[in-house]
Order: C-alpha cells, then structure tokens, then sequence
C-alpha cells in the first residue's frame, strides 16, 4: 500500500508563505487524484485542495488565491505553496488520495502566528 509522508511545516508569520512536500513510496499521481487536508485543533479534518492526475486542481473557498497544489511524477512528490497565511490556516496538514484510500500520515504542523 502507498504511503505518504508530508514535510515543510512549521511556525511563520501572518502574510508569510511555505511550501509543504508530500513524499509518496510509490509512482501514483499518475492514476489516481490527490488532495492536501487539514486538521485544526478541536476540529474536523478538512479538505483544503485537490488536483486531479490530469493537473485540474480545485481549492476551499477559504484558501482560494492564496494556496497552490501540484504533482512532480518524476519525485513521487506532492507540494502545496501556502502564500498570505493567516491565523486560521493553523492546522496540521496531511496529505492522501482524493478518496482518503490510503492509510494518515503523520502530517505537517503549520503555525500562524505573530
């Protein structure tokens, strides 16, 4: 089964940006689609962006113009560029098929704060 490990997070400052990275331990952008999700303290875990194997994304209204996904086939990894964080993007960020197929990894903590 295809695992995912997410890397990138950590602590910025409103109006910041980082770019997470999702590993995955095999070639599958290529046949499935995939999402980034997040997960808030005392919150559900939500979808924050999916793009499809033939690079068609779509974004959560609240991340729309600030966040972007995409897929390098050739090193098995995912990104997300996070631009204009806010408070509220405070989150550990995982990522999986669109589906949720795959077993959780362990995610990326990402702050906002000043």
């Amino acid at each position: 089964q295809v695992q995912f490990v997410e890397s990138g997070g950590g602590l910025v400052q409103p109006g910041g940006s980082l770019r997470l990275s999702c590993a995955a331990s095999l070639s599958i952008f290529r046949f499935v689609d995939m999402a980034w999700f997040r997960q808030a303290p005392g919150k559900q875990r939500e979808l924050v962006t999916s793009i499809t194997t033939g690079g068609s994304a779509n974004y959560a209204d609240s991340v729309k113009g600030r966040f972007t996904i995409s897929t390098d086939n050739a090193k098995n990894t995912m990104y997300l560029q996070m631009n204009s964080l806010k408070p509220e993007d405070t989150a550990i960020y995982f990522c999986n098929t669109r589906g949720s197929s795959a077993s959780w990894g362990q995610g990326t903590q990402v702050t906002v704060s000043s």
